[in-house]
């Protein structure tokens, strides 16, 4: 219609109330036209939330006619107090500039409470799909988590890290990486920075990290993917696996935290329930949990390595009802399902210092107590029947003196995925890489 004067300050959506009686200028998304008899509301969608603006002369009426859902439009009007508006204040008089062209029509009706599709065709169209508040409502608890994660690690002393994702060798687990051409030669994906966060401790203390890892493990499940984002912790000087667990309590407090202040519209709209750290998390022994698991279920899990998901499942509900905590620590894993790095437990050398965090009935999070002598890891490595050479480069920080040292690495995507109360973890994740999917 009539060019925006571009002196006019840009207000968000939510803070449109804040400025009733005045000219302000709008930019976003055209969520939803309603066009009645004599009036058209437009509903404009921005970063954060909802505005609505009311058209009402002939010469409003065609311009907002002519508009699609999705346009991406600039309004210049009077925020005027109603109500029945979202927020109670809406716009009046608009002025409005088509930024884009004409948006074609959205595979969703985006302005419905839910998308009225299945998760593979919400994934198929997620540039768009996720515009959907509810769709981006557990982006926004993600992103959130990981600035409370930084926050709380940050004031513990630790410092941040950024590691190489191309690696090249596949030492840790050689048959689930991806490997890839590189100038001529293999390498590999990096499933997780633990050797480099290890080595960084000789240089740091305390260590962190948060970025992607990857695992070709041929799982199609809904807890599993090829590609996933891990907050990632190393600290020395420790006295054993309890000093990791403990940070681990302080950097959930503080993703709890900072959901709370940052992403509360978003909870609310999930109806997600923020979880409450206990001052200090309940354990039990591995050894102790297949004891209970064996009474409850009949059948003895003694000698099994690990916990099934229906284990895990049963012994979150039981923490919950003995001590009132959706965080359960189990500690003493079996070394043998437990990565060479990892620390007997003493006294019981069959049994690691080590630990997994389970949280509303899913392993969310593995960690513990490393070797840190040089001569242990050739040991370690000789048990295995390995030689040490391929993994050169990671020892050279042993031989040059490491303190004792421990960390955990906790997966992104899980945690939300438990805070929405979803049981696919592709619906807290962007864009997922699964055995199936390698687009968008």
């Amino acid at each position: 219609m009539i060019h925006t004067v571009t002196e006019t300050p840009r207000v968000l959506a939510a803070e449109l109330p804040a400025h009733a009686g005045r000219q302000v200028r709008l930019q976003g998304w055209l969520h939803r036209h309603r066009a009645l008899k004599s009036v058209s509301f437009l509903i404009l969608r921005d970063r954060s939330g909802l505005a609505q603006v009311v058209c009402a002369t002939p010469a409003e009426l065609a311009a907002a006619a002519e508009l699609g859902e999705e346009t991406v439009l600039e309004v210049v009007g009077t925020a005027t107090a109603n109500p029945q508006a979202p927020g109670g204040v809406e716009l009046t008089g608009p002025s409005i500039t088509v930024l884009s062209s004409k948006a074609e029509q959205p595979p969703f009706e985006l302005y419905r409470p839910v998308v009225a599709a299945t998760l593979p065709v919400v994934l198929d169209h997620a540039p768009v799909a996720l515009r959907h508040p509810r769709l981006r409502a557990p982006h926004e608890l993600a992103a959130a988590s990981v600035a409370g994660f930084r926050a709380a690690l940050d004031a513990a002393g630790f410092t941040e890290i950024h590691t190489p994702k191309l690696v090249g060798s596949a030492t840790e687990s050689g048959a689930n990486v991806f490997g890839v051409e590189y100038f001529g030669r293999r390498a590999y994906l990096a499933q997780s920075p633990q050797f480099f966060k290890q080595m960084m401790v000789g240089v740091f203390e305390r260590v962190y990290e948060t970025g992607p890892v990857f695992r070709a493990e041929p799982s199609d499940t809904v807890r599993h993917l090829a590609q996933y984002t891990s907050l990632d912790a190393e600290l020395g000087f420790i006295t054993d696996h309890h000093e990791v667990m403990a940070v681990l309590r302080e950097a959930l407090v503080g993703m709890v935290e900072a959901i709370r202040t940052r992403a509360g519209a978003a909870c609310t709209l999930l109806e997600a329930v923020l979880p409450e750290v206990p001052p200090r998390i309940p354990e039990i022994h591995f050894a102790d949990a297949q004891e209970l698991l064996a009474a409850h279920s009949g059948w003895d899990p003694r000698g099994e390595p690990d916990l099934a998901p229906a284990d895990e499942r049963w012994l979150s509900e039981w923490a919950k009802r003995e001590f009132g905590s959706e965080f359960l620590f189990v500690t003493g894993y079996p070394m043998v399902k437990r990565p060479f790095y990892t620390h007997p437990e003493p006294g019981r050398p069959q049994h690691s210092n080590s630990f997994d965090l389970l949280f509303r009935g899913l392993e969310l999070v593995t960690g513990g107590q490393r070797l840190h002598r040089y001569e242990e890891y050739l040991s370690a490595l000789a048990a295995r029947g390995e030689s040490p050479e391929p993994y050169e480069g990671y020892l050279q920080a042993f031989r040059h003196g490491m303190p004792p040292h421990g960390g955990f690495a906790l997966g992104l995507e899980r945690w939300v995925a438990r805070l929405i109360g979803v049981e696919n973890i592709r619906t807290a994740t962007l864009f997922p890489r699964d055995l199936n999917r390698l687009t968008p």
